[in-house]
């Protein structure tokens, strides 16, 4: 019995060591070393203070700012034990609202953030939750919906908002892979900086 327990509980603990404790602090070292900026969070400072990140997107609800794509993150409702209740923008949610394309409720949603931006032709980025519900980008053409809205709020003309999404705008990686985005808290801090 020994002599069948001594290798298996050697190569369980070596496994660990190496797969659970070794792999994982050499990646970490090695990401530190190579990505510092992404292994630390991609955070985006101004003045000294940490404002977000560049990988999360956040909740911008003033005229004056370009706002995020929606959120459809949740959390645990205090209320209704098994239950959940909407947590706009939870990063420590992060997750889809897992409802399909026949759910009431998401055709719902999607209703009323189309009624409440006018009768225009609307960017799906504007209407729906990306997968994660904490997208930090917004297409193109949603930002170009906004950029009247914004212009207007901050009293700047509007050739200078527009120069601003264009100069945020970031292509495909590589040059084929994904769409073009923009970044919305890199583009709202932009703005903030534009005299």
């Amino acid at each position: 019995m020994n002599t069948l327990l001594r290798p298996a509980i050697t190569m369980v603990v070596a496994l660990t060591a190496v797969t659970g404790l070794t792999m994982p602090l050499a990646m970490t070292g090695v990401a530190q070393l190579v990505f510092p900026k992404q292994a630390d969070g991609s955070l985006i400072e101004r003045d000294g203070k940490i404002v977000g990140s560049s990988l999360i997107g956040q909740a911008f609800t003033s005229e004056r700012y370009f706002h995020s794509r929606p959120s459809a993150t949740t959390e645990a409702d205090p209320d209704n034990e098994g239950k959940t209740r909407a947590a706009p923008y939870n990063a420590a949610a992060s997750a889809a609202s897992q409802q399909g394309p026949t759910s009431e409720s998401l055709l719902a949603s999607v209703r009323e953030r189309v009624e409440a931006n006018g009768p225009a032709p609307m960017p799906a980025d504007a209407a729906t939750a990306s997968g994660s519900g904490l997208d930090p980008h917004i297409s193109p053409a949603n930002a170009v919906r906004q950029i009247a809205r914004v212009a207007a709020a901050r009293g700047l003309p509007a050739e200078r908002v527009q120069a601003a999404v264009a100069a945020n705008t970031e292509g495909r990686e590589l040059g084929l892979l994904g769409e073009p985005r923009v970044n919305v808290l890199r583009l709202n801090l932009a703005l903030d900086a534009l005299r």
